[in-house]
């Protein structure tokens, strides 16, 4: 695609959906790479009101300060403010337990928003584009996901717009040759480590072989999926209204009141995951014991706890002192805790190739188990014998001695074996429960962040 072209598709796609004007104050989150470069030089070029955001994540040593020093550059020859900021990732990452990807993402949008209470930005402008959105569509594709998963990135998410998902990447990176646009390629993108670059370099150039038209093909299937979605948002927001009551925080769906027209635990899915966040195989598990009568459990998504009530599903939010407490069986695969998931893997002790792993793996002697096992918040009192000691240790002295912040300490989840501690979630095991010479068969646990 031409500039001009380029330019011209640029101005219809942002006013036909209205992602802002040239009234707004509009800040550009610009990494160096091509993708944001170019999106800087079309918002100047257009005569738009913005500002530069550029994030030093300190993750590439010399390569990073050098695209820092890229983008100062640039933004000087152009006339435009640019607000630079370097993170300590890696000791964000040690404080939460997230992955990097989830630390840097916290902390760019954390300053961004930040950024537009000091600064008065309206809007925050990421340059993702269509390929962007096809490589999303795959990952969620391989991970288990509802339609939702499968619409790409969205256009726009509160203040934040996307104004280059209708070009695609080889539209960008000529637009870049065209005009000689400066820009800096992170090595990362080259490494096959990562899902997302997996995807980028080995399945879909193989699937353009297949179809040579397979990008423009993708891009239309996005578009009706979108639509689809859509659709289905509001034929649930009228089913809410019908069948959701709120009183005293606490939201009652009336199942008896959704029309038996409607698929019943899509509905129930689409309600819990929209609205509260609850988890695909969690409102699987909950639709069960609905069908059953079943009154005695709890379900969990990160922020809000569900239970069944004489046929009907109530909401609320967790509170403090509420355990959240999950119970897991041998055959359990996963469960999930707060803002992260535990997938359980039952494995012979041959299988096992390495013994000093990340706190966020436990490897566990499952003999020394008693199923159920029990997840829930640490409280007051408990006790554990932590790995490579000898005696004992208070929960709350052990997370005091590794300074964890008051607020994580109060969302801190332990794993339970009868009246035993195995594991304090995402730091340390119990020394009883350790592989040993005598071990044969393992339960290898793993922590991710949700």
């Amino acid at each position: 695609m031409q500039t001009e072209a380029l330019l011209k598709a640029f101005e219809r796609y942002v006013e036909r959906h209205e992602l802002f004007s040239h009234e707004d104050k509009i800040l550009l989150t610009v990494s160096g790479g091509v993708d944001s470069m170019v999106m800087l030089s079309i918002f100047v070029r257009l005569g738009y009101n913005v500002g530069v955001a550029h994030c030093n994540f300190g993750l590439r040593g010399e390569e990073s300060d050098g695209d820092t020093e890229m983008v100062l550059q640039e933004c000087e020859k152009l006339g435009i403010v640019c607000h630079s900021k370097r993170f300590d990732t890696e000791a964000e990452m040690a404080r939460t337990g997230d992955s990097m990807e989830m630390a840097a993402r916290r902390l760019r949008y954390g300053w961004f928003n930040e950024l537009c209470h000091t600064e008065g930005y309206a809007v925050i402008a990421v340059a993702h584009h269509a390929n962007d959105s096809i490589e999303t569509f795959f990952i969620n594709l391989l991970r288990g996901t509802g339609l939702r998963g499968l619409t790409g990135i969205n256009r726009q998410y509160g203040r934040v717009v996307r104004p280059l998902l209708y070009a695609t990447r080889k539209d960008i990176l000529e637009y870049a040759v065209q005009n000689k646009i400066p820009y800096r390629e992170d090595s990362s993108n080259r490494s096959t480590k990562y899902l997302r670059n997996k995807i980028r370099l080995g399945l879909l150039p193989l699937l353009r072989e297949i179809n040579p038209k397979f990008t423009p093909l993708m891009r239309g299937n996005l578009y009706r999926l979108n639509n689809a979605q859509l659709f289905i948002d509001a034929a649930i927001d009228r089913i809410r209204q019908e069948a959701v009551r709120s009183e005293n925080g606490i939201d009652t769906i009336e199942v008896a009141a959704i029309d038996k027209i409607y698929p019943l635990e899509f509905v129930i899915y689409e309600i819990l995951n929209s609205t509260y966040g609850f988890k695909g195989d969690v409102v699987e598990e909950l639709c069960g014991a609905l069908k059953r009568g079943v009154t005695d459990r709890r379900f969990y998504s990160r922020d809000y706890v569900a239970y069944l009530d004489r046929g009907d599903i109530m909401v609320a939010r967790i509170e403090e002192e509420d355990d959240c407490e999950v119970v897991v069986e041998m055959d359990d695969m996963r469960s999930y805790c707060g803002n992260s998931v535990l997938y359980y893997e039952h494995t012979d002790i041959d299988n096992v190739n390495e013994y000093q792993l990340p706190n966020d793996v436990a490897l566990i002697d499952e003999s020394k188990l008693q199923y159920p096992l029990r997840l829930r918040r640490w409280r007051e009192g408990d006790s554990f014998i932590p790995f490579g000691m000898a005696g004992r240790k208070k929960v709350g002295d052990y997370l005091t001695d590794c300074k964890v912040p008051i607020v994580e300490r109060k969302r801190q989840f332990v794993l339970v074996s009868g009246e035993d501690i195995v594991w304090i979630v995402g730091r340390r095991t119990d020394d009883r429960f350790r592989v040993g010479a005598n071990t044969e068969n393992v339960l290898r646990i793993t922590k991710y962040t949700i």
